[in-house]
């Protein structure tokens, strides 16, 4: 038997994902994600992804697996899922996410935000320890992260580098199946896509 899991997205545009979560989130939601978009836009500019496609569709397809994975509506959830990567990826302070969006949404961006490496640690030293917060984390900010890291496996064999792909598949196995077995949607699909993968 072959184990099948769904694949979200892409979603190329923000206005065609919003048309999606029409009526699915509160309108005050959707404008407050026409905000997070807009900032998001500016903010990463003409990044793009390791495959080559824009950053946007990974920030959106976050949003995707939130609201039609595990029915995530958490207006500060959804919000920071646009902008999660915007304080490790581009020149955004987490004080800028704070001032323009309050500070649930910056608590939660911090949270999934990857911190530098302290004076003399090594990366993967300082990746470690990141890694290992997330068993602190909060539940909603561990619905985020299950989200992006979901994202990025969902496609992984489209990474340009083997040996990435060979690393993030057993970071995932090690570190991000333990934190989905406490979210029963996110514990299946993890399981499903480990199948897939084995």
């Amino acid at each position: 038997m072959t184990w099948t899991f769904p694949v979200f997205g892409p979603y190329r545009t923000w206005d065609g994902l919003r048309s999606e979560l029409a009526g699915r989130v509160p309108d005050e939601t959707l404008a407050a994600l026409d905000d997070a978009v807009e900032f998001a836009v500016e903010r990463h500019g003409d990044q793009r992804r390791p495959a080559g496609e824009p950053y946007l569709e990974h920030l959106l397809e976050t949003v995707g697996i939130l609201v039609h994975g595990p029915g995530v509506t958490d207006r500060g959830v959804l919000v920071a899922a646009v902008l999660h990567d915007v304080v490790e990826d581009t020149g955004t302070s987490l004080a800028e996410v704070r001032e323009e969006f309050g500070e649930d949404v910056a608590g939660l961006v911090a949270w999934v935000t990857k911190p530098d490496a302290r004076p003399g640690e090594p990366e993967d030293a300082a990746r470690r320890r990141y890694l290992d917060s997330l068993a602190q984390a909060p539940e909603r900010a561990l619905w985020l992260k299950l989200a992006d890291r979901l994202s990025n496996v969902q496609r992984l064999e489209t990474h340009p580098r083997p040996e990435k792909r060979a690393s993030y598949y057993e970071e995932t196995v090690a570190c991000f199946l333990p934190l989905a077995a406490e979210h029963p949607w996110y514990e299946q699909w993890y399981a499903a896509w480990q199948a897939g993968h084995a």
